[in-house]
C-alpha cells in the first residue's frame, strides 16, 4: 500500500505556472480600471475573496517592502468601501477593521442602518435577511461618492448568474445591469464609454476559481478572519444547512443547538450565511479539501440563493453586486 502523504507535500507539488497567470490577468486589469476611470473604489468586506483582490492591487500599485505592517508601502489610487448591513459577522468586522488601519487606506462604510433611518429602506420584521436590502445602500453609496467603477471579487465559477457578466460590467444610470445588453469583450479589448450617473462594476478574478483563491492565499501566506478555518461554533441544522447560533438567526421552535467543528466557506450577511462542518486548520488543508468539493460555496452555504434558480440574477439587474 501506498504511504500517506500530507497535504503539505502535495500542494508543494502543485504547478502555480496558472495562477502566476492569472494574477497577471488580474493586476492588468486593476490598472485599466485605474487608468480608465476618475472615481473607482474598491469593495472590501473581510471575506476571502476580496482579500485576495487586495492582495493584487497592493501589487499592482505598490512597493514590497518587508518593513511595513502590511509587507508594502504606498498607497493604492482608490478608497475601499464596504456595505455594512449591520448583520455581520463581528469577527469579521474587526478583521476589516484591523487590515484598513496596517495598510493605512482610506475606508468608507455604507450603512444599511442609515438608508433604514432614511426610509429608502423598509424591513418586514427586525430579524429579517438584510442581504437583498444591501443594493439600495451600494447604489446610495455609489451616489453619495460618485463612483465611476467598483472592483469587487465575484468569480465566474460561483453562481449561474455570475457566470453571464463581463469582466467590465456597465450599469446604467439606475444601477441596473442589463445581461442581454452586455458590450463584447474581444481580446481584453474594455469598453469602459459611459454617460453621467452610470458607472462599471469590475471583476479581476472573474476567470478564477474558488480552488485558485485557496491555492492563492496559501502561496501568498494572505491574512483572513479565523472563521474561514475550523473552530467550534453552536449551530442549528435547519433544511440541509449548518445555521449558525447568534442573535438574529435564533433557533425555531423544536430545534436543537450544538456544537459542532466547522468553518466558513464564504462570510456574509448571519441570516443567509452557513458553514460547513470541516477540520481544515489552515490553508493548505482547506485546498486539500477544496479539491474534492463539488458544489460551490454559494450552493453550499448560502440560504438566499436557494430561493430560486434565478434569485442571484434578479437581484443583479436591481444593482446588487
Amino acid at each position: 500500500m501506498n504511504a500517506a502523504v500530507k497535504p503539505e507535500q502535495l500542494i508543494a507539488d502543485v504547478d502555480h505556472a496558472h495562477l502566476d497567470a492569472l494574477e497577471e490577468e488580474a493586476i492588468f486589469i486593476l490598472r485599466e480600471v485605474a487608468a480608465s476611470f476618475e472615481r473607482p473604489a474598491l469593495l472590501f468586506s473581510g471575506g476571502k475573496d476580496s482579500c485576495v483582490v487586495l492582495r493584487l492591487a497592493e501589487k499592482a500599485f505598490k512597493m514590497k517592502n518587508a518593513a511595513h505592517p502590511s509587507g508594502y508601502s504606498g498607497a493604492l489610487p482608490f478608497p475601499l468601501v464596504h456595505i455594512d448591513t449591520g448583520h455581520n459577522f463581528p469577527e469579521v468586522i474587526t478583521f476589516r477593521d484591523q487590515r484598513v488601519a496596517e495598510m493605512g487606506e482610506r475606508l468608507v462604510v455604507g450603512h444599511l442602518e442609515d438608508s433604514i433611518a432614511r426610509g429608502t429602506i423598509r424591513l418586514a420584521h427586525p430579524l429579517e435577511s438584510r442581504n437583498g436590502h444591501q443594493t439600495v445602500t451600494l447604489l446610495e453609496t455609489i451616489e453619495e461618492h460618485k463612483f465611476d467603477a467598483l472592483i469587487g471579487g465575484a468569480r465566474r465559477d460561483e453562481e449561474k448568474a455570475r457566470a453571464k457578466e463581463r469582466i467590465f460590467s456597465h450599469r446604467d444610470s439606475f444601477g441596473q445591469w442589463q445581461p442581454k445588453e452586455q458590450r463584447p469583450e474581444l481580446w481584453t479589448l474594455f469598453n469602459t464609454r459611459i454617460r453621467p450617473g452610470e458607472h462599471f462594476r469590475c471583476f479581476p478574478i472573474s476567470n478564477w476559481t474558488e480552488l485558485d483563491v485557496w491555492l492563492y492565499i496559501a502561496r501568498e501566506n494572505i491574512p483572513l478572519p479565523n472563521m474561514y478555518y475550523a473552530h467550534e461554533r453552536q449551530v442549528i441544522r435547519r433544511k440541509g444547512l449548518l445555521v449558525p447560533l447568534t442573535d438574529v438567526t435564533p433557533p425555531e421552535a423544536g430545534e436543537t443547538v450544538e456544537t459542532a467543528t466547522v468553518r466558513f466557506r464564504t462570510v456574509g450577511d448571519m441570516t443567509c450565511t452557513c458553514p460547513v462542518e470541516s477540520p481544515a486548520a489552515n490553508a493548505t488543508e482547506v485546498v486539500a479539501e477544496t479539491l474534492t468539493v463539488t458544489v460551490s460555496e454559494r450552493g453550499a452555504t448560502r440560504m438566499d440563493d436557494r430561493t430560486s434558480e434565478a434569485s442571484m440574477e434578479k437581484r443583479k439587474k436591481e444593482g446588487y453586486f
